[in-house]
């Protein structure tokens, strides 16, 4: 049932479903000796520590109209950050009907929405291969939200916010609210895919991969840089460092690795 703005506010009581974006992004780098793979290690903690991250989760909760209840953040050791905010409902002034539209959020401007019982998290994941040169950067961001605004809004500023070879996001409305006529309503806005949400000059230098399933209303989208440029993947040095040879050893070895996170599987090489 296709809803309009009017129909979609007039509820019996809150707006009682929940929104959940799941935002995972991955960052390839080569380091082919012990000292620049804790280098870079040591760099991603610094680029990326509790108390960047939290700056970051403090722009997202002001696109989404959010008050911040309490910060938890921590740096670990070895390697790696965590920050969790509890969130509660902004001043609500009015709902802005574009709030419903499949289109890219703000990067940032203010968005006032009602939000409760929601919170945003952020964790850490550096990781390397024992072996073969390869390090990875996870990092994953959960926002769920209660009330009219869909945390897809946040998703331009937080592509904008980390430097990513691949990124995947996973999109689910749960729950229902009613209206005063008591009837369920399962979803309040419409969604063809989180694609909508991304602006055109980021779609353009992705390929991107849809699984959705609409009766479930669950929206998954994955994405993989389209250029490979070698020297964004050295550490500390650029590729007229190495032989041809290296050159294309490591690229093989990279595009590889980002294959195999894109498809979530491995993949034995063509001369494995």
């Amino acid at each position: 049932m296709k809803l309009t703005h009017e129909q979609r506010i007039t509820l019996h009581g809150f707006n009682n479903l929940t929104k959940s974006l799941s935002f995972n992004m991955y960052d390839i780098c080569y380091t082919r000796t012990k000292e620049e793979r804790e280098a870079y290690i040591e760099y991603i903690d610094e680029q990326y520590s509790a108390e960047r991250l939290t700056k970051i989760l403090n722009t997202v909760t002001d696109i989404i109209g959010a008050n911040v209840l309490n910060t938890a953040q921590q740096d670990y050791v070895p390697q790696g950050a965590s920050v969790t905010m509890l969130v509660s409902e902004g001043p609500v002034i009015e709902v802005p009907t574009e709030s419903f539209d499949e289109s890219p959020g703000p990067l940032p401007d203010n968005v006032v929405m009602q939000l409760d019982k929601s919170h945003i998290t952020v964790h850490t994941y550096p990781e390397y291969h024992p072996d073969e040169g390869i390090s990875t950067f996870r990092a994953d961001i959960d926002v769920s939200t209660c009330g009219e605004i869909s945390p897809l809004k946040a998703l331009n500023y937080l592509i904008h916010s980390f430097d990513t070879d691949i990124f995947t996001m996973d999109y689910r409305v749960r729950g229902f609210t009613r209206d005063i006529h008591g009837h369920k309503l399962f979803i309040d806005h419409e969604i063809t895919s989180i694609q909508n949400y991304i602006p055109d000059n980021v779609k353009d230098t992705y390929d991107m991969i849809d699984v959705n399933v609409y009766q479930e209303n669950i929206f998954h989208t994955k994405c993989k840089l389209r250029k490979f440029d070698l020297n964004n993947y050295l550490f500390g040095y650029t590729k007229d460092k190495l032989t041809p040879q290296e050159q294309q050893e490591i690229t093989e070895s990279l595009k590889l690795e980002m294959d195999e996170i894109f498809y979530g599987k491995n993949i034995v090489p063509a001369n494995g």
